[in-house]
């Protein structure tokens, strides 16, 4: 800074500043020794001094925002001019306005930016050319500023990437990057960096880098943030999965062939298909499917053979991959036919197919998934396969059942395939599927004996016994039905004759069969055996046992188990459910002797006892303390239930209750209840207040130990619902509901019935009275019905 003396001047020359801080120290100087000065020339020419001021000293504003400044002139002002920064003066425009009214002037700046920063004066200049001025100090700043933010920004996969974020501010602002809310900087990751000019970079790029990262932006000295989310697209070039690189198909034949070609890339690739440097549309020829993933080349011909191309395209680029279709003869099976043999016979199946080049054929039994090819032989050496120029045979011999169903037969060349499939059909005589060939009854008992029988072709089936065929005129107690494929035989045994040997006998073209059926007379079980006592009480005993060696050739129904003490003559009977070997005996005098005995019963009849027997029960003692448990009752109650408990072989007499409450450690109070009971209600107790209770169950041997209850009673409820709706149960409440809604709905119906002569009622009435002939009697009526109504209303 440097000043000069001329003429009674004082001339300042301001250096630019490097910073701000300096400038406004070199103001601060300035302002004091021009003060000063001015006041010694004053003062020693007499003159009065002028006094300039201005509303503010300092600003600090943004870039965009607008600022006044008010110079006020203490003294006689001929004029008051503004100057800027650049020692100019400051004439009024669109964005800086100067006013003057009186001994002030504004200075107003719109919209300020960076350029406006520095220091203005206003200078106030009297009649003789005297001057003064004050300054102010104008800091514009630069707010946070995202100018350059796409998004998306989309990236080929591989690349090194950089994500733009241009954002400025004054001071120059931090930036860091967040992706899941982590700083990207801080991942163990060395292809994240942020480079210089505050932009992301993501070297190799790959499509797991995808997502949304946040660039933040921070000033510091103003504690000022400000962020953009970007969306960073992966794209990834397209790339053609594995695909049939050759076609073959068959020419002159209205054949259709597709090509197929499927792509992966991000975004999803676009399919076009190419053919001799043409792209291929859809047309008569061509059919495009799938979003041209699918060429169908229709009505193939030979001319349709050559290289189809197939481009996918995205925004990474393009990849290709050929196809070729050779137009060939596919082969196609000419002769093929079903067969038929018998079993234990031989066979040849014949498959012969004609094509370009000439066809292997193969051969391929569906049973069992077993493939033949030319020469093969199986392991048993009983089917063979020779072929020899498009023409297979399978030779059987010893046909077996299993050899029975579909063959297929697939003629095969380098350029296709095709398939057929015929069927053998093999016929055996009847075979009888069931082993069972006894059966049981009895006298006046029917018993149906069955006939099952599989064969090819069908079978005749009849019954017979001594070559006497069955059913005959004169025997009425042997029947024959016919179930599905089944002849089932009837018989009602009526004595010892009807008992012996039966025969079935089935007959088709390949040959007959003969199964014997024996009927036997079917006895009672033999005995159970090994009867013990396996759990014993004062009152009950169970009783297990093993089963009979033989149930008489009928199943068992059930047992039946005698029992009665030892001094009595009276036996009881229990019987079992269905086969168990355990029956609970209940309902047995304590300390009393028994005994026991079991038979099987089956169809036939009951069979015989076991050995008997004895057992005694237990004596009786004093009961088991009782099983309680409880819940509150209406009011000041408490029910405490009662599980019926081991009685010790006597009655439970009667209950002795005795509780006190245990907050004020009351006297013991006590009842009686009689045994009978399942449950004892204790009355007249306290809100909110624990009670203590002791019950003794009681027989005619003695008392139990104690059972110890405790138990909270609940607070005191509320008194209005408590007398509202005490005693009523869900269902009550919703009745009242209903109740009060069909009166309200009564009640409107009835208004509209006599206010406005509508209504439920109205249509009631006028259905069963008919209309009114004469107004005025209806309009008495009408006025009449109202007033009652009102009247009772009152």
């Amino acid at each position: 800074m440097q000043h000069t003396g001329t003429g009674g001047k004082l001339t300042y020359t301001l250096a630019q500043s490097p910073s701000l801080g300096t400038l406004s120290l070199h103001l601060l100087l300035i302002m004091k020794v021009s003060y000063f000065y001015l006041l010694g020339l004053l003062v020693s020419s007499g003159q009065a001094l002028m006094q300039v001021t201005i509303s503010l000293s300092k600003v600090e504003i943004s870039v965009g925002q607008s600022k006044y400044f008010t110079c006020t002139v203490i003294g006689e002002a001929d004029n008051i001019d503004w100057f800027n920064p650049q020692g100019e003066k400051i004439i009024s425009g669109q964005r800086v306005v100067v006013q003057r009214e009186g001994i002030r002037s504004w200075l107003t700046i719109y919209k300020a930016n960076v350029d406006d920063a520095g220091i203005y004066r206003c200078q106030a200049t009297d009649s003789k050319g005297h001057a003064q001025e004050a300054t102010v100090v104008l800091e514009i700043y630069q707010k946070l500023t995202f100018e350059d933010v796409p998004s998306p920004q989309e990236f080929k996969r591989g690349e090194n990437a950089e994500v733009l974020c241009l954002v400025s501010s004054s001071p120059a602002p931090m930036v860091r990057w967040l992706n899941n809310r982590e700083d990207v900087t801080d991942i163990d990751d060395r292809r994240f960096a942020m480079l210089p000019n505050n932009n992301l970079q993501i070297k190799n790029i790959s499509k797991r880098d995808e997502g949304i990262y946040r660039c933040e932006g921070r000033v510091e000295v103003r504690g000022e943030i400000d962020f953009r989310d970007i969306s960073v697209i992966v794209n990834v070039p397209p790339e053609i999965l594995a695909q049939q690189r050759s076609f073959n198909a068959t020419a002159d034949r209205l054949e259709d062939i597709t090509l197929f070609c499927r792509a992966t890339g991000s975004p999803k690739p676009y399919i076009t298909w190419h053919r001799n440097g043409k792209l291929v549309e859809e047309n008569e020829k061509y059919d495009l499917r799938e979003d041209n993933t699918e060429l169908t080349v229709k009505n193939i011909i030979s001319t349709d053979s050559g290289l189809y191309v197939c481009r996918a395209t995205n925004k990474a680029g393009f990849t290709e991959k050929q196809s070729f279709l050779q137009v060939f003869v596919q082969p196609h099976i000419v002769q093929l036919q079903n067969e038929t043999t018998i079993e234990h016979g031989h066979v040849t199946l014949t498959c012969e197919a004609e094509g370009e080049p000439i066809p292997e054929i193969t051969w391929k039994r569906s049973s069992d998934g077993m493939i033949f090819y030319d020469g093969d032989k199986s392991q048993d050496g009983r089917i063979e396969s020779t072929g020899h120029h498009g023409k297979s045979s399978l030779h059987i011999k010893s046909v077996m059942l299993s050899d029975a169903g579909r063959y297929d037969c697939e003629a095969a060349s380098r350029i296709g395939g095709h398939q057929k499939s015929m069927y053998l059909n093999i016929e055996y005589a009847p075979k009888f599927i069931s082993n069972q060939t006894i059966y049981y009854s009895w006298e006046n008992n029917p018993i149906n004996i069955s006939c099952d029988v599989t064969s090819n072709p069908p079978s005749s089936i009849y019954w017979s016994r001594d070559k006497l065929l069955l059913p005959a005129r004169n025997i009425t107690n042997i029947k024959t039905y016919r179930d599905g494929k089944r002849i089932l035989l009837e018989i009602t045994p009526l004595s010892d004759n009807d008992f012996g040997r039966y025969n079935c006998t089935a007959i088709n073209s390949i040959g007959s069969r003969i199964q014997e059926y024996i009927l036997t007379l079917a006895d009672v079980p033999s005995s159970p055996y090994g009867l013990r006592v396996i759990e014993l009480s004062q009152t009950y005993a169970k009783v297990f046992f093993n089963k009979p060696d033989s149930h008489g050739g009928v199943p068992i129904h059930h047992y039946q188990m005698d029992f009665k003490e030892v001094s009595s003559e009276i036996w009881k009977v229990v019987r079992s459910h269905g086969t168990q070997t355990i029956i609970v005996l209940g309902n047995l005098d304590a300390n009393t002797t028994y005994e026991v005995k079991v038979a099987a019963v089956n169809g036939k009849g009951k069979g015989e006892y076991s050995k008997t027997e004895i057992f005694q029960t237990l004596p009786v003692r004093e009961p088991s303390p009782p099983s309680i448990h409880g819940q509150p009752g209406g009011g000041k109650s408490f029910k405490l239930s009662i599980t019926k408990q081991d009685d010790g072989g006597a009655p439970i007499l009667n209950y002795v209750v005795k509780y006190r409450s245990k907050d004020k450690e009351d006297q013991w109070l006590e009842k009686k209840f009689l045994g009978n009971k399942d449950y004892i209600i204790l009355d007249h107790l306290q809100w909110n207040v624990g009670y203590e209770v002791h019950i003794i169950a009681t027989n005619r041997l003695g008392h139990s130990e104690p059972t110890v209850f405790e138990f909270l009673m609940p607070p005191k409820p509320n008194i209005i619902a408590d007398t509202l709706f005490s005693g009523l149960g869900v269902g009550a409440v919703i009745g009242l509901a209903v109740a009060a809604l069909l009166l309200v709905l009564v009640v409107t119906d009835v208004s509209c019935f006599f206010i406005r002569q509508c209504g439920l009622l109205m249509c009631i009435t006028r259905r069963i009275c008919g209309k009114k002939s004469g107004s005025s009697g209806k309009s008495k009526e009408l006025e009449e019905g109202k007033a009652a109504y009102f009247v009772t209303l009152r």
